[in-house]
Formats: structure tokens, C-alpha cells, sequence
């Protein structure tokens, strides 16, 4: 299965696409889209939502999964994520891309086995897991592969779970 893993940010969108087959997975590309705290918020969002979808028609996912609204301290913050949030939503809806969202909690368990796992642990997880020679550089690129790496191994569990009955 290939899985769109997003990390939502207004300034720093981290994405990654992996292939697996839930035990065992693969990257196929991941990165940071990038918008600049002085372009208008609108135009920021048209530049993510552009990045989104140009990945998705480039390679095909067949689900996408992102990390729920978390509650942040500063709400102009956690508004602004919303905004994000729901243009990435948007560009997989729109695709006819299955989706589904976990909690910081499931992602950081799933990956790392301890949901209060610091950000350094899940790039090493990340890199352990994708059996890469070195961890991924950006922050928000391993956070996405964090949320594709929990999405495919939760759905393929869920697979055999209903075969099994």
C-alpha cells in the first residue's frame, strides 16, 4: 500500500510517501513545503494546497493520514494550524484518496512505543524503521513519516484482523 503521511505547519508542511505492506516500509520521497511567514496567510495556504496535490497526482497514494487537531497553548496558533489542516484535507478529498487521522499519542506509540517520545526519538525510529543510513533532516519530514508508518501498519492490522473473521 503507498501512504501520504502529512505534518501540517503554516510556515513548514512536512510530507512523506512510503510504500508498505504494514510490517515493512519503503520511502518513496520526503520533504517540506515551505511558505514564508511574509506572504499573506491566503496565499500561503494556495501554495501548500498547490504542493498537496501535485504530490498526490505525482505519486498515487492510496490513503493519507494526518495528525488530529492537537490543543496548543496559543490559539492564534492552533487557528492557523486548522486552516492548514483543512486544505490538506481538501486536496485528498479531492483526489478520491482514503484518509485517516491519529493523535500525537497513537502516531509517537506506533512508531516509537512510548506516546511522550521526544521529536529526536521519532526521527531515529523513522530512520530505523524506513532502514535508511542516516535519520531524516527535517523535523516535519520525519513527523509525516511518522503519521504514513502508523497509518500503514495500524491499516494493515486492520486488514488481516477482518480476513481472520
Amino acid at each position: 500500500m503507498r501512504v501520504l503521511g502529512i505534518d501540517c505547519g503554516s510556515e513548514r508542511t512536512g510530507y512523506g510517501v512510503i510504500e508498505s505492506d504494514g510490517a515493512r516500509h519503503c520511502l518513496l520521497i520526503a520533504g517540506v513545503i515551505r511558505t514564508s511567514p511574509k506572504t499573506p496567510f491566503e496565499r500561503r495556504l494556495a501554495e501548500i494546497s498547490s504542493g498537496l496535490r501535485a504530490l498526490i497526482r505525482q505519486h498515487a497514494p492510496e490513503s493519507a493520514a494526518v495528525e488530529e487537531v492537537f490543543h496548543a497553548a496559543n490559539v492564534k496558533t492552533a487557528l492557523k494550524l486548522a486552516h492548514v489542516r483543512g486544505i490538506a484535507l481538501l486536496a485528498i478529498a479531492d483526489a478520491g484518496v482514503a484518509f485517516a487521522e491519529y493523535s500525537p499519542l497513537e502516531i509517537k506509540m506506533s512508531v516509537v512505543g512510548y506516546g511522550r517520545a521526544e521529536k529526536c526519538q521519532v526521527q531515529s525510529m523513522v530512520q530505523s524503521l524506513l532502514r535508511l543510513p542516516e535519520a531524516i533532516e527535517s523535523e516535519d519530514a520525519a513527523d509525516a513519516l511518522a503519521v504514513a508508518i502508523c497509518h500503514a501498519t495500524r491499516e494493515s492490522t486492520s486488514r488481516r484482523l477482518r480476513s481472520a473473521v
